[in-house]
């Protein structure tokens, strides 16, 4: 069996490619860096290390590379013979790759009738959804008919915490050991892949949301309270108590959204919360609060981890979630030196003062409670 998977950066090989692995396929990674294409054609095999006391190591092995810049026909090649199509590159190369996609779908056409699987694990909702919107944008009507009936893009959600690293061996990728790698099976074309580690789901929605709601609002929450109390890293931030009784807090509160939502099991919800708590805890994983909490201007979007879960619980209950209202201050207030989204609050705070500037990050309205209580909790 054939994968090809698009992006060979830690989370492509440390995460899909060790999976993709385990179920028996041989993977041909596609990327644009040159250093790390010619390594995985040269060892033929990489390290994925777990960042737990137990440093298990997987060797990877059966793997190629692809230059899709220098090598496009080996590209269309891969394409039309393989088995499942991943990707992991980052939300804004989709629309990149959909076009070396077209090209090779075309050609698949001509000479392989087998469905075809492609599947987007990016952290963003609707990926594969988006990467499709792409790929079809310049397709003739006869040809969306075939791949409408040969091609599916089914959207996933995915959840590991690769932490940034440099290792002396270059193709070596710590990752945590926990991992989740939901899939829409409802989009599926032909068999399911026979991917252990894969869950298969009817409705995708609640297990985004799950995600987004506890381990992206969480993550946030302690990175932004955490440079707050001067803290360097998430476990760092962690050992603060008052960070952790907020960022815990912050959590209840996603977690009446989303078991008043979806109905999730409000026990099996809750040791959801303190695994997600537990897996930034871990100490063999150094994740700055700098990275995570780059672009807060992004994560303080009306409908991303912070305010989003905000409306939905005002929603729902009527009044504004007292912790959410404190990691979202932390995040309007955040200002490292080397964040430009940072600076971009900083200085529209500056500009046009707090309420102004809340109201155009999150597209709140003035008169939404939510925003005059962080207007008290930023002491304005």
């Amino acid at each position: 069996m054939k994968a090809l998977h698009y992006g060979a950066g830690n989370i492509g090989r440390g995460f899909i490619g060790a999976l993709l692995y385990k179920a028996g396929f041989a993977t041909t990674f596609v990327d644009v860096n040159s250093e790390i294409v010619d390594l995985i054609n040269e060892k033929k095999a990489y390290r994925v290390v777990l960042a737990d006391k137990t440093q298990q190591e997987l060797v990877v092995r059966n793997v190629s590379a692809i230059n899709s810049i220098k090598d496009s026909g080996r590209l269309e090649k891969a394409i039309v013979e393989a088995d499942i199509i991943t990707t992991a590159v980052g939300p804004s190369i989709l629309p990149i790759i959909a076009k070396s996609l077209v090209s090779g779908l075309r050609k698949r056409l001509e000479t392989n009738d087998a469905p075809l699987n492609i599947i987007a694990c990016e952290n963003l909702i609707g990926g594969s959804s988006l990467l499709k919107q792409h790929v079809y944008e310049d397709l003739a009507p006869e040809e969306i008919v075939l791949f409408d009936e040969l091609f599916a893009f089914p959207d996933a959600a995915v959840d590991r915490i690769v932490p940034n690293q440099t290792n002396t061996d270059k193709l070596m990728v710590t990752v945590e050991p926990y991992y989740e790698w939901v899939v829409d099976e409802t989009a599926l074309v032909g068999e399911p892949p026979a991917i252990e580690g894969i869950t298969f789901v009817g409705d995708l929605a609640p297990y985004i949301e799950r995600k987004l709601f506890t381990v992206n609002t969480g993550h946030a929450a302690v990175a932004y309270l955490g440079y707050q109390k001067g803290c360097k890293t998430i476990d760092e931030s962690l050992t603060n108590g008052e960070v952790r009784k907020v960022a815990e807090s912050a959590l209840k509160e996603t977690g009446m959204v989303l078991v008043g939502k979806y109905g999730f099991d409000k026990k099996e919800h809750e040791a959801y919360i303190d695994k997600i708590l537990s897996r930034f805890e871990n100490s063999y994983i150094t994740d700055d609060v700098t990275r995570v909490g780059r672009a807060p201007l992004r994560k303080l979007g009306g409908n991303d981890r912070l305010v989003g879960p905000a409306k939905q619980y005002l929603e729902l209950f009527g009044h504004p979630p007292k912790n959410l209202i404190k990691a979202i201050a932390a995040a309007i207030t955040y200002d490292a030196p080397n964040d430009e989204e940072a600076q971009t609050i900083k200085q529209l705070i500056r500009e046009k003062g707090f309420q102004q500037a809340i109201t155009e990050i999150t597209g709140l309205e003035t008169d939404n409670p939510i925003v005059e209580e962080i207007m008290k909790e930023v002491g304005v």
